[in-house]
C-alpha cells in the first residue's frame, strides 16, 4: 500500500504546507522550515495499476511509501534532480557544469537503482548522458519539467510557467527525453522547487503523470561537506522514504561523495534501494 493523496479543490490548499520545499533562484531545492540544513524515449511506461494519473481531473501526489517498519520492508528510493532552467544555456556554454557523470558512475559501481528527475533542457544540453541513463536498466527517467520554472508563485525566485503552458512544458520535457534516445521513461513528475497548488495539479492532469514529492531532504544543494549531507539523510530515512538529491555539479558538488557514505550505511541497516516505480507497486 502507498501513501497517495488525491488532492481536490476542497482539500488541496490546506494540505500543501507539509510537502513544500524551498528553492533557490537557480532551482536547487533547500530544506523546508524546521528541517535540518547542511552548510552553505520511447513511449512512456504505463502507470502502476493503483495510480490512475489524472483521475477526476487532478494529478495524484506520491510522497513516500507507507510500508511496515520491518526489515523485509526496508526500502528507500534515492531520487536525483537533474536541474537546468531554460535560460541557463549561456552559463553552460561558458563552462558551468549542470551534469554530474561521476555521480552516475558511482551509482552504477554501487549498483543503486535510482530515479532521475530530469528537465528537458538538461536532456537537450547532455543528450548522450540522457540517452545512456535512459537505456540503463538501473535507472529510470522522470519528468522535472522542461524549463524548471515554477508551477506556483511565489516559488523562491523562480520564473513562473503560465497556467495555460504548464501541460505543454511537461510534454516538451518528455519529447526531449525521446529525442535523446531514452527508453526507461516513467510517467512521474516533480514540480520545480516542490511548489504546487490544486490549480497546477489540474493543469498537468491531461499529461497523465503522477506528481512525486519526497519526505527526506538531503541538503546537498550548495553543500561543501559530504559527511554532513550523508548524516542528514541517515538521520531522516525511514522505511519507504523518498530522498531528494541533485545531479548538478555546480549546485551540488559533494553529492557523489555523500552517496558513497549513504549507500553502505543504509545497506548495513538492512535497507534495499529501489526506483520510485518499484516503490509504487502494490504490496503483495
Amino acid at each position: 500500500m502507498i501513501n497517495v493523496r488525491m488532492l481536490t479543490a476542497a482539500v488541496a490548499l490546506g494540505a500543501l504546507g507539509s510537502v513544500l520545499v524551498g528553492c533557490g533562484g537557480d532551482g536547487a531545492e533547500r530544506s523546508p522550515v524546521g528541517a535540518p540544513t547542511s552548510p552553505g524515449a520511447g513511449a512512456e511506461a504505463a502507470p502502476p495499476p493503483n495510480l490512475a494519473p489524472g483521475r477526476g481531473g487532478v494529478t495524484p501526489v506520491f510522497e513516500r511509501s507507507a510500508v511496515p517498519p520491518d526489515r523485509a520492508r526496508k526500502t528507500v528510493a534515492l531520487t536525483f534532480d537533474a536541474d537546468m532552467t531554460a535560460d541557463q544555456g549561456p552559463r553552460a556554454a561558458a563552462g558551468e557544469r549542470f551534469d554530474n557523470p561521476g555521480l552516475i558512475d558511482a551509482l552504477r559501481t554501487l549498483k543503486v537503482p535510482s530515479t532521475i528527475f530530469m528537465t528537458g533542457r538538461w536532456a537537450e544540453e547532455y543528450p548522450d548522458q540522457a540517452g545512456s541513463i535512459g537505456t540503463d536498466p538501473l535507472f529510470e527517467i522522470a519528468n522535472h519539467s522542461y524549463s524548471h520554472h515554477a508551477f506556483k508563485t511565489p516559488c523562491y525566485g523562480l520564473p513562473t510557467v503560465a497556467r495555460q503552458d504548464m501541460a505543454s512544458d511537461v510534454d516538451r520535457a518528455f519529447a526531449a527525453f525521446r529525442k535523446a534516445g531514452a527508453r526507461n521513461v516513467v510517467p512521474y513528475f516533480r514540480f520545480p522547487g516542490g511548489c504546487y497548488d490544486d490549480a497546477a495539479l489540474r493543469a498537468i492532469a491531461p499529461g497523465k503523470v503522477t506528481a512525486v514529492q519526497w519526505d527526506v531532504v538531503s541538503g546537498d544543494a550548495f553543500a561543501q561537506d559530504a559527511t554532513k549531507v550523508a548524516e542528514q539523510v541517515l538521520t531522516q530515512v525511514k522505511p519507504g522514504s523518498v530522498v531528494v538529491l541533485h545531479c548538478t555539479r555546480s549546485a551540488a558538488p559533494v553529492t557523489e561523495r555523500a552517496i558513497r557514505e549513504i549507500v553502505p550505511a543504509l545497506r548495513a541497516r538492512g535497507y534495499d534501494f529501489v526506483k520510485v516505480s518499484t516503490m509504487m507497486r502494490p504490496a503483495p
